[in-house]
């Protein structure tokens, strides 16, 4: 599945697929097998319970996640698909930013996280293409 295009088919707004990477990333680190607390969503963003809840919220009318009433939020697999492509695409921004072009971590982080929204998974692909086509290759790994 194009992820980017089933983003714009459910008008995800990038918001909505911060919290979704948010999710993945949590479910990733910490083994989250029974699901994430709102707590822990809202502290990784630096925003509120309350803005964590409406998130969820319109998440969950989309299909992309689960929660039973102020339970611990599960992702459904369409959700992971499209927060995993989200995460993908943040951490080679972020690699071609600090190896290719020596930006600050903190800095190619900040930026990879507006960038990760604009770029389709083709153009994405493509442009990873023309990369090792010119003998540079990014490591995938989760970080």
């Amino acid at each position: 599945m194009d992820t980017t295009a089933a983003s714009q088919e459910l008008h995800l707004t990038m918001s909505n697929e911060d919290y979704l990477e948010c999710l993945v990333r949590i479910e990733e680190e910490g083994g989250a097998t029974d699901g994430m607390r709102s707590v822990d969503v809202a502290s990784r963003l630096g925003v509120s319970k309350a803005s964590v809840n409406k998130a969820i919220t319109a998440l969950k009318a989309q299909g992309l996640v689960e929660q039973s009433h102020y339970g611990r939020i599960t992702l459904t697999d369409q959700g992971r698909e499209i927060g995993d492509a989200v995460w993908r695409r943040h951490r080679l921004l972020r690699a071609f930013l600090t190896q290719e072009l020596g930006v600050d971590f903190d800095r190619a982080d900040a930026e990879a996280c507006k960038m990760e929204h604009a770029l389709s998974e083709d153009t994405m692909e493509r442009w990873l293409s023309y990369l090792e086509r010119q003998g540079i290759a990014f490591e995938d790994g989760r970080s």
